[in-house]
Parts: C-alpha cells; sequence; structure tokens
C-alpha cells in the first residue's frame, strides 16, 4: 500500500524537461519549474546520453573522451529547480535524443514537455540537425521551446568559465 506522499506523486501530471547541460537549458529550467509548480506536477528532468558512432570497420568513434555514465549521472542529479517546493525526479536514458524525449513523454503522459534551443540556423542547423524541431514535429503533447536572449547565453558561459 503506498504512502500518502507516493500516492501523491503517483497522481501527478508530468512536466517533462530534457537537458543537454547546456547554457540554453540552463535558461529554460526556471520556465519548466514556473509551470510544474502552477499545475502541481512533478518535473521529470530528463537527460539523453547518444550512443558512440560507429566509423569505418565498426570500431567506436566518441569525438570527445567518452564521460562516464555516472559523471553523467551526477551532472544530470545537479540540475534541480531553486524551489524546494516543486516535486521533481531525474531520469537517465540512452538514445537519439529526440526520439527518446518524445518516447518518454509518451509512457510518462506528460501534460507538457519544455526545451531550450540552441537557436542554430543556417549550415549548423542542416549539419547538426534540431532536436527542438524533431520533438516539436512529433511530440504526443504541447512542446514549449524556449531560446535564451544571446546575451544571457554569453553571460551564463562566462560566469560557468569563472572569466
Amino acid at each position: 500500500m503506498p504512502s500518502p506522499e507516493e500516492f501523491l506523486a503517483m497522481a501527478r501530471s508530468v512536466i517533462l524537461f530534457p537537458t543537454d547541460f547546456s547554457t540554453a537549458s540552463d535558461a529554460a529550467l526556471p520556465h519548466a519549474a514556473t509551470l510544474a509548480k502552477e499545475k502541481s506536477a512533478t518535473l521529470l528532468i530528463l537527460h539523453v546520453e547518444e550512443p558512440p558512432l560507429a566509423y569505418g570497420s565498426g570500431e567506436l568513434y566518441y569525438g570527445l573522451p567518452e564521460p562516464s555514465s555516472e559523471r553523467i549521472l551526477k551532472m544530470l542529479e545537479q540540475v534541480t529547480p531553486s524551489d524546494p517546493t516543486v516535486a521533481f525526479k531525474h531520469r537517465l536514458t540512452i538514445g537519439d535524443p529526440a526520439g527518446e524525449i518524445v518516447r518518454i513523454a509518451g509512457e510518462e503522459g506528460a501534460e507538457m514537455i519544455v526545451l531550450g534551443t540552441h537557436g542554430r540556423s543556417g549550415m549548423s542547423r542542416m549539419l547538426m540537425g534540431s532536436v527542438a524541431e524533431a520533438v516539436v514535429r512529433r511530440a504526443p503533447c504541447p512542446v514549449l521551446v524556449l531560446r535564451a536572449a544571446p546575451e544571457t547565453l554569453v553571460r551564463r558561459k562566462a560566469e560557468a568559465l569563472h572569466l
């Protein structure tokens, strides 16, 4: 038999907040937390780890040193709403970011997805694709896409680098 707290958590709606640990995601978190609080929803903070790419003879290529899942999980656990009254939980999964976001939104019965976007355009968007666009096209629920003002992104990046 679930406790009253567990029962309340099971009955709550879900606001899905995918993060890639970027300044664009950081800028969207307060909006996601506010919506979760206003709707008495649980904020599901999700990170999708992309699988390594295979090349040539099937060897794996990561581009950068492979981050350990333990390190990624620690990074994910640091993403929390600033308001301690907002109920939240974390989830880490592996796969195509847009596909996993859409899948988990459906699986969790998410009321809404709130995500930040880098706002790429032109060649960089064509080469890198747009997770936000793919999520908007395929999501089973409304999607709120937020882009921080460029000066906010620059300031947050400088703060992160302690400049």
